[in-house]
């Protein structure tokens, strides 16, 4: 088998062949980069493999590029790489590794081709192609990795225990590729997974994060998540979620398995979104559902409070997965808290008011919390999830309407409290905040139009009527 070389790719696999013959080194390019071409997918990182030394060959290579590119050399680990055009490109030498128990930092020693071939994740990772003068193009395929990707299997070139015991984020990477990819999992890996999968824990929470984010950003996040769950590890490194699962009936009433509901509910908005944290909110926004059911005999299953107590949990949740605890963060948790709002709104003649409080809490992300509001219609009855889409429709142009005309997306209300204790000639205290708070409801009321005027002449009239003026 041949790989067919496109005409971007001639110079710079040129200037690699010419410097490993220089050095008299053979080189391959190998891993993802072949993977990818061989399954039309685009790929930036190309992996260089010599049986030498894998720094000197890249410093080679950069030193033949006009301009020359910086070389970032990683002694330790023998790598070194730059950037050219597109291409991220980083040269090692070939390799063989040893693992210790208690770490998935390898022993590493010069091998063969074979060798850096075997220490590989994965069959359709193991794939190389030749550079070298006497059979470019060539693909070398060890381990039958070029069937594997036809027939859309994951599979590990050795035992997988060997590969997962070596390197436990192996088993994060499997089910991320099975879902990026749309590939099966072969049986004999995936029940290694589960077999294996208390070894995460040697694993960092940044690695597994990683990892689940390229879940999450697939086109179809809800493939791994229910191999994250059906191998085990989604309760080791995601407890809350996998405590959604499950169905209790009493006095014959079940509820909906909250487990497969988010992750309806994250295919839902996948289908419109590439946003992450968006995505993080569909995945959070009933994490609070285990601890706040309750069963009444009268109402059946209840939550009553999740979106309240699923807001508190996000900071912790985000600290455990190591997730920024920023904006991000804030708006993930903004999402949570409200996500019911528009959903109850759709239920009864909807006035200005709850609107514009709507719009004043959910601020510029209106737009993103109503999309996981739509996306958080799922139901097996179909009828009832008509009628809630076209009240969610109804709602949408109620929202529309009262944004035009009271502008209230992004909305400060026209009184702020520097110009209260200027104008009223008070110290910052609780009565400033009274004051703010009796102008901002008295717009979202409709009691008084969104005008500076009529804003300022309430403020006054409250002022008397609490003392704070003649």
């Amino acid at each position: 088998m041949v790989f067919n070389v496109k005409p971007y790719e001639n110079k710079i696999f040129e200037l690699i062949q010419a410097s490993a013959k220089e050095l008299n080194v053979p080189v391959y390019i190998v891993g993802g980069y072949v993977r990818d071409r061989f399954l039309g997918r685009p790929s930036t990182d190309l992996d260089v493999v010599c049986v030498g030394d894998g720094i000197e060959l890249a410093e080679r290579v950069a030193s033949k590029l006009r301009p020359s590119p910086h070389v970032a050399v990683y002694s330790r680990f023998g790598t070194a790489m730059f950037k050219h055009n597109d291409l991220e490109i980083e040269f090692v030498g070939a390799r063989k590794e040893s693992y210790s128990p208690d770490s998935r930092k390898p022993l590493v020693k010069t091998g063969t081709l074979e060798d850096d071939q075997n220490r590989r994740d994965f069959t359709i990772n193991a794939l190389a192609v030749s550079l070298n003068e006497e059979d470019y193009g060539t693909v070398i395929d060890s381990f039958n990795g070029f069937n594997d990707l036809n027939q859309k299997i994951i599979r590990t070139p050795l035992e997988p225990d060997k590969t997962f015991a070596d390197d436990p984020l192996r088993m994060m990477r499997a089910i991320r590729f099975a879902t990026q990819l749309e590939f099966n999992i072969e049986e004999k890996t995936l029940q290694s997974i589960a077999k294996n999968k208390h070894r995460i824990s040697i694993i960092s929470k940044e690695r597994i994060s990683s990892e689940l984010e390229k879940i999450i950003v697939s086109n179809y996040p809800s493939r791994g998540f229910k191999l994250l769950f059906n191998t085990g590890l989604l309760h080791l490194i995601f407890p809350e979620m996998a405590a959604l699962q499950g169905v209790e009936v009493r006095n014959n009433i079940g509820h909906k398995d909250n487990f497969y509901h988010t992750l309806e509910v994250l295919e839902n908005i996948s289908r419109n979104t590439d946003n992450l944290w968006l995505r993080w909110a569909a995945i959070l926004h009933d994490i609070a559902k285990p601890p706040t059911k309750r069963f009444d005999p009268a109402l059946g299953w209840t939550f009553h409070g999740h979106e309240v107590l699923g807001a508190a949990m996000v900071p912790r949740i985000f600290k455990n997965l190591r997730l920024p605890q920023d904006h991000k963060m804030k708006f993930v948790q903004k999402m949570v808290l409200l996500h019911l709002r528009p959903i109850a709104l759709t239920g009864t003649d909807v006035t200005d008011s709850a609107v514009r409080r709507l719009l004043f809490d959910a601020g510029e992300d209106i737009d993103d919390l109503m999309m996981l509001c739509e996306a958080d219609i799922t139901s097996k009855n179909e009828g009832k999830v008509a009628r809630f889409k076209e009240n969610y429709k109804l709602l949408m142009e109620k929202i529309k309407e009262v944004e035009e005309k009271d502008s209230l997306r992004n909305w400060q209300p026209p009184i702020s409290g520097d110009e209260i204790m200027k104008v009223l000639k008070i110290q910052p205290s609780p009565e400033v905040g009274i004051l703010k708070t009796a102008v901002r409801d008295a717009i979202l009321d409709g009691e008084i139009p969104n005008e500076y005027e009529a804003a300022y002449a309430l403020m006054m009239k409250k002022a008397k009527e609490m003392e704070l003026i003649n």
